[in-house]
């Protein structure tokens, strides 16, 4: 059902978002983005996101039917919300890395766009990898169902959250082994050219580890979207479309990342649904709108919880 003309338009919609992104996120200059700024974006892209799935409403609707409408369309906005859910808790890793290097708000606008860019690229190599997987070997799926539920336990038992431990990562110190660093920023600049010999800048190094640890949580996420569908078309469009505002809900959720505190929790009840859903698939198929209910209530009742309780108990929250 799906056309080759659709992914056209798709890439055409995606290399626009992302001359937007890069030209008017952030005034396209460097400079600290505001909440306020970093709202209207978030719903800029939200918005985009609904009205692109609006549109395979309609398509499916015409060329298959209300009912395929329905299917694809709800299909859709379960793998948007759920690959935004998992996204927040990369928001967060972020926060703690651009910590690490002292990068300030004002200088992290850069990195996060070479991370999204990344972030797109290594995505659709994992989900066209995926798919094709999955169309040679069914019983993959019963493997990725199996991870999600481990990872879903163990981020639920884990005691406490550990902040990425870099003074030991391989390939951040192998990187230092090879390059010359600076120990100092230089604005937006990644290299620097000193007494005729290039070196790199921390900011580099906070992209290097940016990009490490959207390979870690691409691992988590891509299987998870399997479990809402196989069609690649809905897979790529819902994934991708859930990254692109990824730069905007950074800035969102700097300042209130305290408040979050039992977002662990949510996400890793929707990491065991999901991966329970793709065990019992053999047997009991549950539905996508059910899924969707599911994932929406989690996160709804997490992110309540995680409020009440920052307000309650502020001083615990430092």
């Amino acid at each position: 059902m799906t056309q080759w003309w659709m992914w056209l338009v798709f890439s055409a919609i995606i290399l626009i978002l992302l001359w937007v992104d890069l030209k008017f996120v952030g005034g396209g200059k460097s400079h600290k983005v505001s909440i306020k700024e970093a709202g209207i974006w978030t719903l800029v892209w939200v918005s985009v996101a609904l009205l692109f799935n609006l549109g395979l409403w309609f398509w499916f609707n015409h060329h298959g039917g209300a009912e395929l409408a329905h299917h694809k369309s709800v299909e859709f906005l379960t793998g948007y919300i759920l690959e935004k859910a998992l996204a927040v808790d990369n928001v967060f890793v972020w926060l703690m890395l651009f910590s690490y290097f002292a990068i300030p708000p004002e200088l992290q606008r850069r990195v996060l766009l070479y991370g999204v860019l990344g972030a797109i690229a290594l995505r659709t190599v994992m989900i066209f990898s995926g798919s094709y997987l999955i169309n040679q070997f069914h019983w993959i799926l019963y493997i990725f169902g199996a991870f999600l539920l481990f990872s879903g336990l163990k981020m639920l038992f884990d005691k406490e959250d550990e902040a990425p431990d870099l003074n030991n990562n391989k390939v951040l110190n192998w990187v230092k082994s090879h390059i010359r660093i600076t120990d100092e920023l230089h604005g937006e600049r990644f290299f620097v050219v000193k007494n005729g010999l290039k070196y790199a800048t921390p900011l580099l190094l906070a992209l290097v580890v940016v990009e490490i640890s959207d390979v870690i949580f691409a691992v988590d996420s891509i299987p998870a979207i399997f479990a809402v569908t196989t069609d690649p078309f809905i897979v790529l469009t819902s994934n991708i479309f859930a990254i692109m505002g990824l730069r905007a809900m950074y800035f969102l959720l700097a300042g209130v990342a305290d408040r979050f505190v039992l977002l662990k929790y949510g996400l890793a009840a929707i990491l065991a649904f999901i991966g329970i859903k793709m065990l019992v698939m053999e047997f009991y198929k549950i539905p996508t709108l059910v899924a969707l209910g599911v994932i929406a209530s989690i996160l709804v009742i997490t992110m309540t919880a995680s409020w009440y309780v920052s307000r309650k108990a502020p001083s615990q929250i430092n």
